[in-house]
């Protein structure tokens, strides 16, 4: 998922970087203190869960986790992502500092996605409904994500249709792995630590 620097037009890029701007800023204004270490923690699982990629063009496919973050997160997905892509780049050369912004969208805002349209549901479910909502979560973050990715690539250049078309295609397989995870992950958390799952967590406004 990550976009390396240099493949995206200009117009692209500034957009991405606003829209990162307003998420990463309006992400950090609903984090509430005590939901810091939470936020710390999926940011660290994110970082590790993309290190192992395979290169498909100028992006990559590899776990992300992203909808299991925006559903113990919410807004605090924008500036958990952020992190993690910040690290990456400049530890590890993966994605890039110019294109931090389209990357952060591309990854946080398919799960926060998730999160607003998932959490009502699993807040009143269990069982095999549970694993269902956990499973759509996954896949449909995986899914959202890999379409802003070829869209942003096919807003750069007619020459980037082709490769955008394949990291939909390739992210496939992703989907279902990530939808497993995240339905397995969300069941443990449920049962283990259900206030991890509370959206008053990370959505009570700083005061």
């Amino acid at each position: 998922m990550h976009i390396v620097d240099g493949a995206l037009s200009s117009e692209v890029i500034v957009t991405g970087a606003v829209l990162g701007v307003v998420g990463v800023g309006y992400g950090l204004r609903k984090i509430d203190i005590d939901a810091m270490p939470r936020v710390a923690m999926m940011s660290a699982v994110f970082f590790v869960a993309s290190l192992i990629h395979v290169p498909v063009g100028p992006t990559s496919a590899h776990l992300i986790v992203n909808g299991l973050a925006g559903l113990m997160l919410g807004w605090a997905i924008f500036p958990a992502i952020f992190v993690g892509l910040l690290l990456q780049a400049i530890f590890f050369g993966f994605g890039g500092i110019t294109v931090l912004g389209v990357n952060t969208i591309n990854i946080a805002l398919p799960g926060f996605v998730m999160w607003l349209v998932i959490s009502p549901i699993i807040a009143r479910t269990d069982g095999k409904m549970l694993l269902m909502a956990g499973f759509v979560a996954g896949a449909g973050a995986i899914g959202l994500s890999s379409m802003l990715v070829g869209l942003s690539l096919a807003a750069s250049g007619q020459e980037f249709i082709t490769t955008a078309k394949l990291v939909v295609a390739s992210h496939i397989p992703v989907m279902v792995v990530e939808g497993i995870l995240t339905a397995a992950a969300l069941h443990l958390v449920k049962k283990v630590r259900p206030v991890m799952l509370e959206p008053a967590g990370v959505l009570r406004s700083a005061t």
